[in-house]
């Protein structure tokens, strides 16, 4: 499936009117694409600049200014194809890279980032033997160690695990810092270390250990939390013993995500605190720090973790947003926490909603008895994006929305339930959520729709490879969500934008 080829810069400023002719008409699509990429969200009167920069980012490009520039000093085609390859490289989309590489063999030649991003060693000592200062300069959207750490390359080529060395040696040599951060995004500056680029985000752990080994800080703040995310414990055995402390990480309860009993016992082992609040044991509630009994609640752990938690210290007694632990363990289900609770004498009455939520968990209905969502403790108000992705729990879901929860709230991050289902996979949860008729149109916290929540998840859940994506998508455009021009040159997946190329070419109409 060859790329097609970038539209004319006249016909992006023709595409950039449009928008903001629909836009300003009300139009629904329209205003979840100014909503996923506006420079200035929530602004009312946006001008013509402002739907240039949603044309040039659903292009890939960070702006308007930079897109043009691109244009003109190397070309609209070649400048798109190498903003695709970084893309590809970062998110280790490796059919995408070996596809654009096959067409256009030279795509990198011209790329100091790139050239580090693929590990070319010849390229990169050529260039930094004529301009040694290209070890430090910003090759956008980062600097050379950062497109070196990012990248997943050695995934496919671990034959050129040498040659990648070679280069962290030689951008060291040159003054490039192994403390290296960049922003998460252009609209969110929250660094993200070269060292977490190795370890947490490509998983390489040779070039996490020679950045280690060479002065990067195992405390920044996203490394040790990732490590727990792997599949594996390399990383995180090799960032514990170089120091890092998982005080105020939330790496426990990440690694509890994943019932990796392991991975918990090393972490308590290495100072985390089963109850920790914002970094502090004993400090004020943060409403994103959930105590561990609580997390193990709404994650479902078993007997083992509760035990490994309670003689860790865990507090029976702690209320998290309005709920004590044994509530939350009867709301949630999890009868290996209610029942060591029940061990150990701690069973405080349930409240009237705990009680009918306890019955849809226990497989009970409630006919004639509602809920009113508002009255719920903070606690519960996202019990159905919690859930609804485990085993077995679509029945409680069910139950809990005959009660009256609300079954198309956003949560803090802006993700509604139909998004989560999209994005975890699971085709009969999905087509529960639609046959609600929620709102299609919704734009997450992170500038998702449903259409980009579920492609994101085919490349990122945990839990991809046992899930149906591609069932999801088709159900989605089935119920009305439009397709971006551009997503299926997007898809991370082959498959993926193999259905979706097949889709706009059935159904054109239904392509923005």
């Amino acid at each position: 499936m060859p790329y097609p080829r970038m539209p004319s810069l006249d016909q992006l400023r023709r595409d950039a009117k449009s928008l903001k002719k629909a836009f300003e008409t009300g139009d629904a699509h329209a205003r979840a694409r100014v909503a996923s990429y506006a420079a200035r969200p929530g602004t009312a009167d946006l001008k013509h600049a402002d739907f240039l920069h949603v044309i040039a980012r659903e292009n890939g490009f960070e702006s308007w200014p930079k897109l043009s520039w691109a244009a003109e000093t190397i070309g609209l085609d070649r400048a798109a194809r190498q903003q695709r390859l970084k893309v590809a490289l970062f998110h280790g989309q490796m059919w995408q890279v070996e596809q654009l590489l096959s067409e256009t063999p030279d795509l990198a030649s011209d790329q100091f980032g790139l050239a580090c991003a693929l590990y070319d060693s010849d390229t990169v000592l050529r260039w930094l033997a004529d301009d040694p200062a290209c070890a430090t300069r910003d090759f956008s959207p980062r600097r050379p160690m950062l497109h070196l750490a990012f990248s997943r390359y050695h995934k496919v080529r671990p034959d050129l695990t040498a040659s990648m060395i070679v280069i962290a040696e030689a951008l060291v040599a040159n003054g490039a810092n192994v403390n290296d951060t960049m922003p998460t995004a252009p609209d969110n500056d929250h660094p993200l270390s070269a060292l977490y680029g190795a370890i947490g985000h490509a998983d390489n752990m040779v070039l996490g250990r020679w950045l280690l080994e060479h002065g990067a800080n195992p405390n920044d703040g996203e490394s040790l939390y990732h490590a727990t995310e792997l599949g594996h414990h390399e990383g995180l055995k090799m960032l514990l013993d170089f120091g890092a402390d998982p005080t105020g990480t939330n790496a426990l309860l990440r690694a509890m995500d994943f019932h990796d009993h392991a991975a918990v016992r090393m972490l308590l082992d290495h100072g985390a605190q089963a109850d920790e609040f914002d970094g502090s044991p004993v400090g004020g509630e943060a409403p994103w720090v959930v105590p561990a009994l609580h997390q193990a609640a709404r994650r479902g752990s078993d007997r083992r973790m509760v035990d490994m938690l309670l003689d860790a210290g865990a507090d029976p007694a702690r209320v998290y947003q309005g709920a004590g632990v044994y509530g939350y363990a009867r709301v949630f289900g999890n009868r290996a926490l209610a029942q060591a609770l029940e061990d150990r004498g701690q069973t405080p009455p349930l409240s009237r909603e705990e009680t009918l939520m306890a019955r849809a968990a226990d497989g009970q209905d409630s006919p004639g008895e509602f809920i009113d969502p508002h009255r719920l403790p903070d606690a519960y108000r996202n019990i159905i994006h919690e859930i609804l992705h485990l085993p077995g729990r679509l029945e409680q879901v069910k139950r809990l929305v005959a009660l009256g929860l609300e079954c198309d709230r956003p949560d803090a991050q802006g993700l509604t339930p139909v998004q989560m289902a999209g994005w975890e996979g699971p085709p009969e949860v999905m087509g529960y959520f639609l046959s609600l008729r929620p709102d299609l149109g919704h734009v997450n916290g992170y500038g998702g729709t449903l259409l980009s929540t579920i492609m994101h998840g085919s490349e990122n859940c945990p839990d991809r490879d046992a899930r149906d994506h591609i069932a999801c998508l088709r159900m989605a455009l089935e119920n009305g969500a439009a397709m971006p021009r551009r997503a299926a040159e997007c898809a991370g997946r082959a498959d993926v934008a193999e259905f979706l190329t097949d889709w706009a070419r059935a159904y054109p109409g239904q392509v923005v």
